[in-house]
C-alpha cells in the first residue's frame, strides 16, 4: 500500500490532495488514536492507497511513515516546489549530504524508491498540462528518518501553478498511477555531481534500465566537504538507495576513489547505456573474460545464451570487411556474437569475442559477403578464407606505354584507354590477386 502526506502548511500540498480526492473514491474513516495534526483524525483509503493530512510543513516531520502503520511499503509526499523555474513537475528523494538547513538529520537520508520514481516521473510527463516541464531534483532537505521507501512528487514554481488547477490534477493522476509498483529496481545507482535537476541522471533514469537513488548535487557535494571524511555520510546515502553503483558527473578523482575504497564501483555514463538489459552477473563474467566496458567491451545480440565461448576475431578478415563496409562489418559481429571487444570509441571491432553456438561461424560467412563486395571470388577452407580478385597493375601499364595520369584512373576503373592508336583494355593490364585470411 501507498501512503500519501498532505501539509496542510502547504497550499499546493493541500491542492492536490483535493485533487487526489476528486479523481477516485475514497473510505472516509476516522483514527482517533492520534491527534489530526499528526495524521489522525479523518483519513482516506481506498484500494492499493491511505492518505493522511498533516498540519506542520512536511519537510520538518520526523517520520510521516509512522501514522500509517505496519501496512504501507512506500510513501508520496505530494509538494509545493519553488524556484524560478516556470512551471514545473518533480519528484526528488530527501537527505542531506551536509547540514540540515530544511528539515532532516545531517549526513542522513530517507530511504529512496528509485523504481517508483522511475514511474512517476514517466506519469508525470503523460499528465503534464502544457506549458509544463518534467523532471528529477538532486536530494534535498528532510525528512530523513522514513520507515518506509518515500519521495516528493511536486508541483511548481510559484503561486500560480501551486494554484492551477490543471497541475495539481496531473500530480494527483501521477501519483494514483503508481499503484502496486515496487520501489525498487534490479539496477540502481547513486548519482553525484552537476546541476541541481540534474538533467545527466534524468537521461539515464529515462533512456536505460537503470534506475537513480540519491543525488548529490555539486552545491552538496561542497556542504558535505572532503569525500574521506564523509565516508560515512557516502555509505548512508548507497544504503539508502539499495545501490552498490555509481555513477560520477565530471572530473571528482579524489571523490571515485573514496567511493573505490569502500566497495562501490565507478561507472561512466557510457559503460550504464551499454549495459542497458544485460544481467548484471554477465556483465562481470564477460568484463572478466574480454576487458571491461571502459575498455571497449561492446555487447552482441546473442547477450542471453545460456553459455559461451570466448574466441579470438578474425582480426584480419575483420579489418578487409571493416574496409570495405565499417557498418556493415560491426553489424555482423554484433548479430553474431554474445559479446565483443572494440576499439576508436566503439566503432570497430577487434581482439577477443565470447560466442554460442554457430557464432563464429555465421560471423566468418557474413564477413566473406562483405569481402564478396570487392573480391570476385571468396573461398572459406579450414583455417583460412581466400580472396581473390584481377586488379590493375601499374607496372604493365607502363609497360604498354600507358601514361601514369588519367589513363592510369580510367584502366584502373575498368574503362578502356587508347594509346598512340591502340586500344588498352583493363584486362591487359591486370592481374590475379590472391589474398589469404587465417581464421
Amino acid at each position: 500500500m501507498i501512503g500519501i502526506v498532505v501539509s496542510r502548511a502547504d497550499s499546493a500540498s493541500v491542492h492536490i490532495g483535493e485533487h487526489l480526492r476528486s479523481l477516485a473514491d475514497w473510505d472516509e474513516q476516522t483514527d482517533d488514536s492520534r491527534p489530526d495534526a499528526d495524521g489522525g483524525g479523518t483519513v482516506y483509503r481506498r484500494d492499493g492507497f491511505e492518505l493522511r493530512e498533516f498540519d506542520d510543513l512536511h519537510i520538518y516531520l520526523d517520520d510521516p511513515a509512522e501514522a500509517f502503520g505496519d501496512d504501507i511499503d512506500l510513501l508520496a509526499v505530494v509538494s509545493r516546489h519553488a524556484g524560478e523555474t516556470g512551471p514545473l513537475l518533480t519528484a526528488h528523494f530527501t537527505g542531506n549530504f551536509g547540514s540540515a538547513d530544511y528539515g532532516g538529520e545531517p549526513g542522513h537520508f530517507a530511504r529512496a524508491c528509485p523504481n517508483a520514481q522511475r514511474v512517476v516521473l514517466d506519469a508525470l510527463s503523460e499528465h503534464a498540462p502544457d506549458g509544463y516541464e518534467v523532471g528529477i531534483e538532486a536530494t534535498h532537505h528532510g525528512p530523513t528518518e522514513p520507515t518506509v521507501p518515500s519521495m516528493f512528487v511536486e508541483l511548481g514554481s510559484d503561486e500560480a501553478e501551486w494554484d492551477d488547477p490543471d497541475g495539481a490534477r496531473a500530480v494527483a493522476a501521477a501519483v494514483l498511477d503508481i499503484e502496486g509498483v515496487e520501489p525498487d529496481a534490479d539496477r540502481q545507482l547513486v548519482g553525484f555531481g552537476g546541476g541541481h535537476y540534474a538533467p545527466r541522471f534524468e537521461r539515464v533514469l529515462r533512456e536505460t534500465d537503470w534506475c537513480i537513488g540519491h543525488i548529490a548535487a555539486d552545491w552538496q557535494l561542497k556542504a558535505m566537504g572532503s569525500p574521506a571524511e564523509n565516508r560515512d555520510v557516502l555509505r548512508r546515502a548507497f544504503d539508502a538507495s539499495a545501490a552498490d553503483f555509481a555513477l560520477v558527473d565530471g572530473d571528482r578523482d579524489d571523490l571515485a576513489a573514496v567511493l573505490e575504497a569502500e566497495g562501490f564501483r565507478v561507472v561512466s555514463e557510457t559503460w550504464v547505456r551499454e549495459t542497458d538489459g544485460v544481467p548484471l552477473a554477465r556483465i562481470t563474467d564477460l568484463e572478466a573474460d574480454i576487458t571491461a566496458v571502459e575498455d571497449g567491451l561492446r555487447f552482441g545480440a546473442h547477450i542471453g545464451a545460456d553459455e559461451y565461448e570466448v574466441v579470438s576475431l578474425p582480426d584480419g578478415l575483420l579489418s578487409e570487411a571493416q574496409g570495405i563496409d565499417l557498418d556493415a562489418s560491426l553489424d555482423a559481429v554484433t548479430e553474431t556474437t554474445v559479446a565483443f571487444h572494440t576499439t576508436e570509441g566503439g566503432t570497430r571491432a577487434l581482439g577477443r569475442a565470447a560466442v554460442s553456438g554457430d557464432g563464429y561461424d555465421e560471423l566468418v560467412a557474413r564477413l566473406c559477403e562483405i569481402l564478396g563486395r570487392k573480391y570476385d571470388s571468396v573461398v572459406r577452407e579450414n583455417d583460412h578464407v581466400t580472396a581473390t580478385m584481377r586488379a590493375f597493375d601499374p607496372a604493365v601499364a607502363r609497360e604498354l606505354g600507358v601514361p601514369e595520369g588519367p589513363a592510369f584512373g580510367k584502366l584502373s576503373s575498368g574503362q578502356a584507354v587508347e594509346v598512340e592508336g591502340e586500344t588498352i583494355e583493363p584486362a591487359d593490364v591486370s592481374k590475379e590477386r590472391v589474398v589469404q585470411f587465417a581464421l
